[in-house]
C-alpha cells in the first residue's frame, strides 16, 4: 500500500512526460558490467579505484545468450555486477574499464526507472556485431540454461 503520490504520474511533468531520477551529476542509472568468472576479482578490483562509490550486487551464477539474426543462440557463463550510478560518473567509470583492459560490450547502463519497471533484459548488438541481440540472466543456473 503506497500512503504518497505515485512518482510516475507527477503533475510537474505532466501527462505523458518522461520521468526520470536525477541528481547534480545527472540521471540515475542502473550499469551492469558482466565478466568471465575468472575475471571478477579484477572488475571489482578497478571498480574500487574510480572516483565515486559504488555499491555492487554481485551474480555468480549468471549468462549472457547472443541471438543471431538466423535464429541460432550461443550461451556464456558469465559473472555480472551491477550497480546505481549517475551518468556523469559514465566517462570515467568506461576510462577505467578500458584502462583494466574490459570490454565495453559487456557494459549495459539504462533508467533506473526502466531497469525497476521491466522484466525484460534484452539488448541490442553493438553495430558491426554477428549478433543482434543479447539477453542477460542474472541466474542462468535456475533456468537450466547455457547446459550444451
Amino acid at each position: 500500500m503506497s500512503v504518497g503520490p505515485d512518482p510516475l504520474a507527477s503533475s510537474v511533468c505532466g501527462p505523458g512526460a518522461p520521468v526520470s531520477l536525477a541528481g547534480a551529476e545527472g540521471e540515475l542509472l542502473a550499469v551492469r558490467i558482466s565478466v568471465e568468472p575468472r575475471l571478477l576479482e579484477k572488475l571489482l578490483d578497478t571498480l574500487a579505484q574510480v572516483e565515486f562509490p559504488i555499491s555492487p550486487q554481485i551474480y555468480h551464477q549468471a549468462a549472457l545468450r547472443y541471438v543471431y539474426a538466423d535464429g541460432r543462440d550461443r550461451w556464456e557463463p558469465t559473472s555480472t555486477v551491477e550497480f546505481p550510478a549517475y551518468a556523469g560518473w559514465l566517462p570515467g567509470l568506461k576510462q577505467a574499464l578500458d584502462k583494466a583492459g574490459f570490454q565495453t560490450a559487456a557494459f549495459a547502463a539504462r533508467s533506473m526507472l526502466e531497469d525497476l519497471t521491466t522484466d525484460c533484459d534484452i539488448e541490442p548488438a553493438p553495430a558491426g556485431s554477428p549478433y543482434r541481440s543479447v539477453i542477460w540472466y542474472r541466474q542462468a543456473s535456475a533456468l537450466g540454461c547455457g547446459q550444451g
